[in-house]
């Protein structure tokens, strides 16, 4: 058993399972005053095939069942303490050296902007008073429905955690998350101009549904399948119709509106799979290099920070270094924090700001009406 460091009370744990629904993903950061959040452990605990067969099923689900929804959150919710247990042990740390968790929850369905003309909703599976009770910890939950309740888009949150953790420069900066879906943050060198930051469009979520739909496994590794295919033009100008694309921001999106069935409803029947996958990629390169234009009309010089699933997505990576020539691509591990943990990373800093009542959203990405403190606690 390690000793823990001196600073445990400092620690905070995030946890987050994306849209690509293969994990629960923990990160044990530290927060010091005036310094960066630190990474400090991880643990990746990986998804069984029933309970991701499940979430599937219920994302942006037309129809299901009370009995489903509960048999979903419980063995999600006990997947989440299995992975917190399992980092705790690994660190020799006790849930008194945690100060919080920060738990997103699965997202089922994410309608900002209403639904038929309803009420904006946002829908996280979760049950942080059950995780309170497993792992013995506080637990902080239900980040994002205050931003919406205050007229925000309830995503992306993560660009607060990016301006907290790269911080302000004299030069341009972006940072590009590639999970399932793909988000940009940017921050200008002129500290008086507002972070901002939007959804660009889809990246592992079509990719990975139309990978498992013809091949053997979950996703694409190192988009070799999608090199082999050749990019069909009059196939992307199809998707690239959707109005989404055309939204100024602020804008998030999710599975209701980027699926299968969406991705079906373009196609001729005639194309091979490969070159749908290869087509895919390419809708993803080019929906953010349309977005990086919206932030960045004169394209200069910048620093792209690439993180999520997708960075390692040789092909993903090709393609869009070909479409930003200007950009030099580099990864956070400069940083301290390697590509895949600075969501979950976000969670547990939006954790650490709910305790201290200091806002977690930024009203120039969300479109909120003002900084709200986001979350609710559950004590253990």
């Amino acid at each position: 058993m390690k000793t823990p460091p001196a600073a445990t009370p400092l620690y905070y744990l995030g946890l987050m399972s994306g849209t690509s629904l293969d994990g629960i993903d923990v990160a044990l950061i530290s927060i010091e005053p005036s310094a960066p959040p630190r990474l400090v452990a991880t643990h990746a605990e990986p998804m069984p095939d029933a309970l991701h067969s499940a979430l599937l099923a219920l994302c942006h689900a037309e129809q299901t069942s009370f009995a489903e929804l509960a048999f979903a959150e419980d063995a999600f919710c006990k997947l989440q303490a299995q992975a917190v247990k399992a980092l705790l042990n690994k660190q020799g740390l006790s849930p008194d050296n945690i100060c919080a968790i920060g738990s997103h929850g699965q997202t089922v369905e994410h309608a900002p902007s209403g639904h038929h003309g309803g009420p904006a909703y946002t829908l996280q599976l979760d049950n942080p008073s059950l995780l309170a009770e497993l792992t013995g910890c506080t637990v902080v939950a239900d980040f994002r429905r205050r931003d919406l309740a205050a007229g925000g888009q309830a995503a992306p949150l993560a660009p607060a955690f990016h301006q907290a953790l790269f911080g302000r420069h004299t030069h341009e900066q972006l940072i590009l998350n590639l999970g399932g879906f793909a988000n940009v943050t940017w921050m200008p060198r002129d500290t008086y101009q507002p972070v901002m930051g939007f959804d660009t469009g889809p990246a592992n979520v079509l990719l990975d549904a139309w990978f498992a739909e013809h091949q053997t496994g979950r996703f694409d590794q190192s988009g070799a399948w999608a090199a082999s295919g050749k990019i069909d033009h009059a196939l992307l100008s199809r998707l690239l119709a959707e109005p989404f694309f055309h939204q100024p921001p602020p804008r998030s999106t999710g599975r209701e509106l980027f699926h299968l069935a969406w991705l079906k409803q373009q196609l001729t029947g005639k194309e091979a799979p490969a070159d749908v996958q290869a087509t895919l990629a390419e809708l993803t390169v080019i929906s953010i290099t349309q977005g990086i234009e919206q932030l960045l009309p004169e394209r200069p010089s910048v620093t792209l920070i690439t993180c999520g699933g997708g960075a390692h997505n040789s092909y993903l990576m090709a393609r869009l270094a070909h479409h930003l020539p200007s950009a030099t691509l580099t990864s956070p591990s400069a940083y301290g924090w390697p590509e895949d943990w600075i969501e979950a990373g976000a969670f547990a800093w939006l954790a650490h700001q709910r305790l201290h009542l200091k806002p977690g959203n930024l009203p120039s990405v969300t479109g909120a009406q003002g900084y709200r403190v986001l979350g609710g606690i559950y004590a253990p």
